[in-house]
């Protein structure tokens, strides 16, 4: 009988009728060539054809806002609005070439929702022709988008890894410092209705809190990559749930303290929510402990209801909020007009809207900027609404995917904070505009007029983009 040393081993019993190592290597070797050729032009020909579709859809609103406030077609502003048009195909070049592997959806849909906010603001702007004052405020918004696609493909060209960001996290935070302290430069700042949150740059008019949130994201996911760890250690136990230790608070209080701060002084309920809700979902994501979020939730509500008891401007927000059909709340300056004319847009435009260029959105004080979604809900009915906030949770929810697909720590928290900024102004402007909770001064993004918005959220696609290219999150096979 042969010896136990002679008979064939399991795994050279399962190699019979195998390839040899060298050839299964090197057919690995070219299929995964293959596929990792395929698949970059796969995403790229998605996000081709899904361009195409979002410009057809620019051109189509553009044209129906015409044809339905004027009668007729002008070509003047197609021809500006084709530049935007044209720009989006150029980004689309710029990404098969340094970000081939990119997510490819996002840039369709910030194209169509920016598109669809041009349409809407020109359409405002036509009920003003022949008026003592002519707005053209859609004219601006299309120059704003050229220049933020610009800065866009800027972005791309010039962060080829996007895990370099992480070593410039302290500077990040004090340009953050920086952008929130102008609007309190005197001279330089300058007092809207309600906030005081903008800049004055020769004839522009810049708000350099949009490119805060940026840089305060980038400034968190570094910061919270080096603190996890400390950050996760479980002090006592309250109501059968465990909070930080004591001595671990000092964070959020930190950021607590900056958003009471801008509230207080800067007068802008939004911005202070928006900033501290970014660390609050960051620190989360990176600890997974829920102790941070009811904490937070406590410390942003207990400061809230301070302010709404002893600031003036808090208090009338939510006096039009909770009684805006009250004569005294109703005329009062800065009361609850604009949420009522707002509320009656919604009322006429009902299930399918009166249609692009035939409503009355202009009825509604700041029609373009800050209750854009209320001239949409007249004009395109529930049911355009809810396209149009389809859209945005597709492009949140491509921002966490990008986040949570990622290998490192520092594209994980980049991707959530940046995907969730955007999650929260959309709640947060369109929940103020239903009156689902008081009115704030943010913005929604990419489609109410405003430069520096504009160019946030284009920088922020452009970010998500390079992440999503930096994790790769198609799929891919891996020759051992």
């Amino acid at each position: 009988m042969p010896a136990a040393s002679d008979l064939p081993s399991a795994d050279a019993t399962e190699a019979i009728g195998k390839p040899t190592n060298r050839e299964f290597s090197a057919s690995n070797l070219t299929q995964t060539i293959t596929i990792r050729l395929r698949q970059p032009a796969r995403l790229r020909n998605i996000e081709l054809a899904l361009l195409v579709l979002a410009c057809g859809i620019c051109a189509a609103a553009m044209i129906l806002v015409q044809l339905g406030a004027l009668g007729r077609i002008e070509t003047g502003v197609l021809w500006g609005g084709s530049s935007v048009l044209l720009l989006a195909l150029i980004m689309h070049v710029v990404l098969r070439v340094v970000a081939r592997e990119a997510d490819p959806f996002i840039l369709p849909i910030g194209l169509t929702l920016n598109g669809l906010g041009i349409a809407e603001i020109y359409r405002i702007d036509l009920s003003t022709v022949g008026k003592a004052v002519e707005t053209h405020a859609g004219t601006r918004q299309i120059v704003w988008t050229i220049a933020a696609l610009v800065i866009a493909i800027a972005v791309l060209l010039l962060i080829r890894n996007y895990r370099v960001l992480a070593r410039y996290r302290y500077i990040a935070m004090f340009v953050s410092i920086v952008f929130l302290l102008l609007p309190l430069v005197p001279g330089l700042g300058r007092e809207g209705l309600n906030a005081r949150v903008w800049i004055d740059i020769g004839p522009l008019g810049f708000q350099p809190g949009e490119i805060a949130k940026i840089t305060l994201a980038i400034f968190f996911a570094g910061y919270l990559v080096q603190a996890r760890d400390s950050l996760s250690l479980m002090g006592p136990k309250i109501l059968g749930m465990r909070f930080p230790r004591p001595r671990d608070l000092g964070p959020i209080l930190i950021i607590w303290a900056v958003a009471m701060l801008v509230l207080i002084f800067e007068r802008d309920l939004g911005t202070s929510l928006l900033y501290f809700g970014l660390f609050l979902v960051m620190i989360y994501v990176s600890t997974g402990k829920a102790s941070w979020v009811v904490l937070g939730v406590g410390l942003f509500l207990g400061g809230a209801i301070v302010a709404a008891t002893t600031l003036s401007y808090v208090h009338g927000r939510f006096e039009a909020w909770l009684n805006p059909f009250a004569s005294s709340t109703y005329n009062a300056y800065g009361g609850s007009y604009q949420l009522v004319t707002g509320l009656f847009g919604f009322a006429n435009g009902g299930l399918i809207g009166t249609g692009l260029g035939q409503g009355s959105p202009q009825t509604t004080p700041l029609a373009q900027s800050d209750y854009i979604i209320a001239s949409l809900g007249e004009e395109l009915g529930l049911a355009g609404l809810v396209a149009i906030l389809g859209l945005y949770l597709l492009l949140v929810s491509r921002g966490f995917r990008i986040g949570f697909v990622g290998q490192d720590d520092f594209g994980k928290l980049l991707g959530v904070g940046l995907a969730f900024a955007v999650a929260l102004q959309v709640f947060v402007v369109m929940g103020g505009v239903t009156r689902v909770i008081p009115l704030t001064g943010l913005t929604m993004p990419f489609l109410a007029a405003g430069g520096s918005s504009l160019l946030s959220n284009w920088i922020i696609v452009a970010l998500l983009l390079r992440v999503s290219d930096g994790i790769r999150t198609g799929p891919r096979v891996v020759v051992g």
